[in-house]
């Protein structure tokens, strides 16, 4: 039986992570100490998720273990000695880090580091996949061309009507702490892949949802706004007319592409993974689609001052990571992923 270390095993990705690669037959070994409920408080609370994980995974195994702690991190990957690594955990808010700068770092920066180097000396040859942010552009992308229309921000330069390339600068901009933490992190796994020819990528991820996202204000954009929703609570718009947009991609797809990258692995790539074009929205245009399946209008509030760092349009150009794969494609749509969403919402408040 092939073994998975996964770290942030009871988040969104993690835990995806875990069902899928657990139906393909493997052993999996799931990395998670909750830190996200200290980064983001108890609404960004997964425990729920392992314990689901250890219920219905007959070969999961869960290590509550630090990926700052270096030789925890060194005597586990040596003790598991896994055919392959996804790397999903971290301080995941860009707001949040500016008050946490050296956990932020720590978490994102070390913590990667300290899970390459132990792979590489247990087997320099097994697939690390690394799950990074669209944050390692920083606030660049505000500096394409763009139009207003009634209800989005969109893109109005010809070389971007697909969205952002992974050939598109991550200099001269401000990323937040976040995205400076993860552009380290981004940087070292490439460095892994070139150097020490170790099968590796960096996955820039959009807006990252579905339906076992505890999403909060600070993070997880479509999640937060469908539990706003259903909850009659108000939500926040910080600034841009509430126009802002992002591409979702539903976990199970990310999931999806990171089994395709294991069966056939190249060394320091990087891929936005992203919703693409057509799984892009506004916030006005998400709670429009929420509104659709819960039957309750969207309460809601506008703040001039927009989030420093935030991109006001991004959408992820696929075309690289289709036609490095093209057995992959997105297989769920935004109306589907938000309806799923809305359902899980609706299965946890009965509960």
């Amino acid at each position: 039986m092939k073994k998975l270390l996964v770290t942030g095993s009871s988040g969104l990705i993690g835990s995806e992570v875990c069902g899928f690669f657990h139906k393909q037959g493997f052993e999996v070994h799931g990395v998670d100490n909750n830190q996200r409920a200290v980064f983001l408080g108890p609404q960004g609370d997964t425990r729920w998720n392992q314990n689901q994980l250890m219920k219905q995974l007959e070969n999961f195994q869960h290590h509550e273990v630090d990926i700052r702690d270096r030789e925890s991190i060194q005597n586990l990957v040596k003790s598991v000695a896994p055919d392959a690594i996804i790397h999903t955990a971290a301080q995941p808010s860009h707001d949040r880090a500016a008050a946490i700068p050296f956990d932020d770092f720590d978490t994102n920066a070390v913590g990667a580091l300290n899970l390459l180097e132990a792979n590489r000396q247990v087997d320099v040859s097994t697939p690390f996949i690394h799950m990074s942010t669209n944050k390692v552009y920083g606030d660049a992308p505000n500096n394409i061309k763009l139009k207003e229309l009634e209800k989005r921000w969109d893109y109005d330069d010809p070389e971007y009507a697909e969205g952002i390339p992974e050939t598109f600068s991550i200099d001269q901009c401000k990323h937040s702490l976040f995205g400076a933490s993860k552009v380290a992190a981004d940087i070292i796994v490439q460095e892994y892949g070139r150097y020490f020819d170790m099968p590796s990528c960096c996955l820039r991820g959009g807006c990252l949802t579905g339906p076992n996202h505890t999403g909060v204000e600070l993070h997880g954009f479509l999640s937060y706004l469908v539990k706003c929703n259903l909850e009659g609570k108000e939500y926040k718009i910080f600034g841009y007319k509430g126009k802002q947009v992002r591409d979702n991609i539903h976990s199970e797809d990310v999931v999806r592409f990171m089994y395709e990258f294991y069966r056939s692995p190249k060394c320091g790539e990087v891929y936005n993974m992203g919703g693409g074009k057509n799984n892009s929205c506004s916030i006005l245009e998400a709670f429009e689609i929420a509104s659709k399946f819960s039957g309750k209008e969207q309460v809601y509030t506008y703040m001039d001052d927009n989030r420093i760092g935030d991109h006001i349009c991004y959408y992820s150009d696929l075309s690289k990571m289709k036609e490095h794969y093209p057995g992959w494609d997105i297989t769920i749509s935004l109306e589907e992923t938000i309806g799923q969403i809305v359902e899980a919402w609706k299965t946890r408040q009965a509960s």
